[in-house]
């Protein structure tokens, strides 16, 4: 896929996110998880991710049910943006709407700062 058909695509992703993406980027937005700068639906490879942090090179992708079919291809997704330096966590929506502080509190370590708890 070229470069402006990803960035057009993922464009559009912005336009319709998830339920559970649109919860969790009002806690992502405007620096607001200690500063860290995020941005979502990112071209990263061939790959466009839900949420990135570029700085810490950290990648959080919120999973539907349709993911319980696609686990390989995630694995395989995973350890090719992996390649590109970058750490991936995932969490499921149901993760996201039943404890979105601990979904939080997961990404801040994962972007190397101390548990909040």
């Amino acid at each position: 896929m070229s470069k402006s058909r990803k960035i057009a695509l993922a464009r559009s992703f912005r336009k319709k996110p998830t339920d559970a993406e649109y919860k969790l980027w009002g806690h992502l937005r405007g620096k607001q998880l200690g500063g860290l700068k995020f941005r979502r639906q990112v071209p990263i490879g061939d790959y466009i991710v839900d949420f990135a942090c570029l700085s810490k090179r950290v990648v959080v992708d919120v999973d539907g049910e349709n993911h319980t079919l696609r686990r390989e291809e995630d694995k395989i997704r995973d350890r090719k943006i992996e390649s590109e330096g970058f750490k991936v966590i995932r969490f499921w929506n149901s993760e996201v709407f039943e404890d979105v502080d601990g979904v939080l509190n997961i990404i801040w370590k994962e972007c190397g700062g101390e548990s909040v708890e």
